[in-house]
């Protein structure tokens, strides 16, 4: 009875092993099984199967040996599929998660990319739009991610792409601001358009908006009066863009009397009856030869005390303190 004990034990147990080393291969032929169907997927650009699989992947096998290179084509696929918020949302987690990848340049790259291209889809594709009219947020983190990609990875392959983009976003950011300090001007919110001008002037330098941000810096100087700041950007405009439309032929600053102010009628028409302009007589129509003040003070008349009689009578008789005009 012992002999056949033995023999049937020891049976028992290679079968036990035998079953252990098939869940092994299983697992590990379900979680390569996985990453081929989603590779797969994007291969024939299926986005939307290629990130359910993947996220199953990730869930299933968090750790596994293809985690990392899962992370980064989920980020594709979520790009790929019109997805830039969770784009970004699968970059941040991988630059998280995988610090010294070798891959970390181009989790910063797709976290650009992801804003930059949203402008792309359906509407600003067949719809003549502006995009420095929209808002700027999204190309202003943008900007900034391919910023980071630039400063940490310089000899990334990524990098003059990356660079190339960056040129375009510049522009686009410095005539958003352009355009919002043209709105400021018509509001005639002097101070606020000075402040968006200034900002491209100091921000954007290369950006083919700055000759137009140099001239409204100094039309907002001299129509707040400060003259000496307008004498130092009038210098620099006449230096580096002698051929601003805002120069005449001896170089003096053409100042804009007119500001765009839409009458009631003119709104109610489209634009076929009234008139969108107004003077203003805020800005003077060339420069003022006093540099001490824009304008000319009426000096105001000497006075003296009024008389005791000017006072009881209400100013009916007596000496008012007026100075005489003889």
């Amino acid at each position: 009875m012992n002999r056949l004990l033995f023999p049937l034990s020891l049976a028992l147990l290679l079968l036990a092993g035998c079953s252990s080393n098939d869940d092994k291969n299983t697992a590990t032929s379900s979680e390569e099984a996985l990453y081929i169907a989603a590779t797969g997927a994007l291969d024939v650009s299926n986005w939307a199967r290629a990130i359910a699989v993947f996220q199953q992947l990730e869930a299933a096998y968090p750790f596994g040996r293809y985690a990392s290179q899962s992370q980064l084509e989920l980020i594709y696929a979520y790009y790929r599929n019109g997805e830039p918020e969770a784009a970004r949302a699968a970059a941040d987690r991988f630059i998280r998660l995988y610090p010294d990848s070798a891959s970390l340049d181009y989790a910063y790259y797709m976290k650009g990319m992801s804003f930059y291209s949203e402008d792309s889809r359906i509407l600003g594709r067949y719809m003549p739009t502006d995009p420095s009219k929209r808002d700027p947020g999204k190309a202003r983190e943008s900007f900034t991610d391919f910023s980071q990609l630039l400063s940490r990875f310089p000899q990334s392959p990524y990098a003059a792409d990356a660079r190339a983009r960056m040129v375009y976003l510049r522009n686009l950011l410095a005539a958003s601001e352009i355009h919002i300090a043209e709105f400021y001007i018509q509001r005639q919110a002097y101070l606020s358009a000075l402040n968006r001008a200034r900002y491209v002037v100091e921000n954007y330098q290369g950006a083919p908006m700055v000759p137009r941000a140099l001239e409204i810096v100094t039309e907002m100087y001299l129509r707040l009066g400060l003259n000496d700041l307008a004498d130092s950007s009038l210098g620099i405009l006449k230096t580096n863009y002698p051929d601003s439309p805002q120069l005449d032929k001896n170089g003096d600053f053409i100042v804009s009397t007119q500001i765009t102010d839409p009458s009631f009628l003119y709104s109610m028409t489209f634009g076929l009856v009234g008139s969108n302009k107004k003077d203003t007589p805020l800005a003077p129509t060339r420069r003022p030869s006093r540099t001490d003040t824009p304008y000319p003070l009426d000096i105001p008349k000497p006075k003296h005390e009024r008389s005791w009689l000017n006072v009881l009578t209400l100013g009916l008789l007596g000496d008012d303190g007026e100075a005489s005009t003889n």
